[in-house]
């Protein structure tokens, strides 16, 4: 089967191909490596104002294909954190500010949540 190397402008790069090849990951693994970084770079900014810099937390994003469709038609998402430390009116509203952070600065959740159109096409370099 095929790898491809995703690149950013950064120099940064990702390989990537399908579920039976070693050492890549699937762009259906990517989409949730999306999600799960862009909420928690958003939560980022509450998060460490009332934990710490150094608070531990874990994003995970799960969701089966529907591979008669080809769509994932739910992606389920968990902020693990320990909160043990506040009380309960601290904790309510420390949840209202991050999932609020999460809601207006998450490009990617707020595109997955709209939808997007997909202009794709297919260009001749040969000629």
């Amino acid at each position: 089967m095929r790898r491809y190397t995703g690149h950013s402008s950064r120099g940064a790069e990702v390989l990537v191909g399908s579920e039976d090849v070693d050492g890549v990951f699937t762009p259906g693994e990517l989409m949730k490596i999306a999600l799960a970084a862009c909420s928690g770079m958003s939560s980022d900014s509450p998060l460490a104002r009332r934990l710490g810099d150094d608070y531990p937390a874990t994003v995970r994003v799960s969701g089966a294909a529907d591979r008669d469709q080809e769509v994932y038609p739910l992606l389920e998402e968990k902020l693990e954190i320990d909160l043990s430390g506040l009380d309960h009116e601290e904790k309510t509203r420390l949840l209202t500010v991050v999932r609020r952070a999460v809601d207006q600065v998450c490009t990617v959740g707020r595109t997955l949540k709209a939808g997007t159109t997909v202009d794709f096409r297919v260009v001749d370099v040969g000629a």
